[in-house]
């Protein structure tokens, strides 16, 4: 019994030497840059980090008004008598841009203050012309000034229409608070031209009277200008210029349509 005893002891030692042995702790490492295996630093990282607000918004929508005038003008081919029909009044001439629609689409990383900026407007552009002198478009659709006299409070101008598309880069940079941004944005701006009249307005027998004539007078269907826009919260302020002459060629003068004001309404 004792000889049992002293068997089953030794197998017994032996057993749990064998266990112990064999018993060992694994490590598991977590993958380079990762924080106790539950937070991988690069997860972070790859994807960006942005300190300000993630999503950016551009400058483009909203209610601005502004003046027209004339750059570059040649009148080479009228008669010097005819020379400058289209001055115009600047401070009387005016647009009027109703930009509707806008997208914007930052292009960084890890900031947000830099983006692409585009959209859909309405610019209702007009051109006060001499008292007394309109425009005609004869037989071979080229354009001449007319004469018109009603009374001496007359007035004159040439207004036309456009459906315009901008394609902006704009920059921003936070001022105190990053809802308060000063920006400056620069593109182009594509243009078709929905509708163009000239307009005499007058007063006959102590009623005020207007003679409106729609036509295209020679005016390009579509046209591109460049832009730049820029402001702080409640002051903004665009500068347009067309890159090609207003008339077709041949068909009018040579002159380059700018504007130039205030945005009052931001959407």
């Amino acid at each position: 019994m004792k000889q049992i005893f002293l068997i089953f002891l030794s197998f017994f030692a032996a057993l749990l030497a064998f266990s112990q042995e064999n018993d060992s702790i694994i490590v598991v490492q977590s993958p380079k840059g990762r924080l106790s295996g539950l937070i991988d630093v690069q997860d972070l990282t790859n994807e960006g980090y942005n300190y300000w607000n993630d999503k950016f918004e551009g400058h483009w929508s909203g209610v601005e008004l502004g003046i027209n005038g004339f750059a570059q003008a040649d009148y080479s081919m009228y008669p010097v008598s005819e020379y400058h029909f289209l001055d115009n009044d600047l401070i009387r001439s005016n647009v009027l841009n109703l930009n509707i629609l806008q997208y914007s689409k930052g292009i960084q990383q890890t900031r947000n203050n830099i983006g692409l900026v585009t959209g859909l407007g309405l610019s209702f552009q007009s051109y006060h012309l001499d008292n007394n002198t309109t425009i005609s478009v004869d037989e071979n659709r080229k354009i001449h000034p007319e004469v018109l006299y009603f009374d001496s409070s007359q007035k004159s101008k040439l207004s036309s229409l456009y459906l315009e598309v901008p394609l902006l880069v704009e920059f921003q940079i936070p001022i105190r608070h990053t809802a308060n941004r000063l920006y400056f944005s620069a593109g182009l701006t594509g243009a078709k031209r929905l509708e163009t009249h000239t307009k005499v307005k007058y007063h006959k027998n102590g009623k005020r009277e207007k003679l409106k004539s729609p036509g295209e007078y020679a005016i390009k269907d579509y046209k591109v200008a460049g832009t730049i826009r820029m402001g702080y919260r409640w002051v903004n302020f665009f500068v347009t210029y067309d890159l090609a002459p207003l008339f077709e060629n041949r068909r009018g003068p040579i002159l380059h349509s700018y504007s130039a004001g205030i945005k009052l309404i931001s959407f």
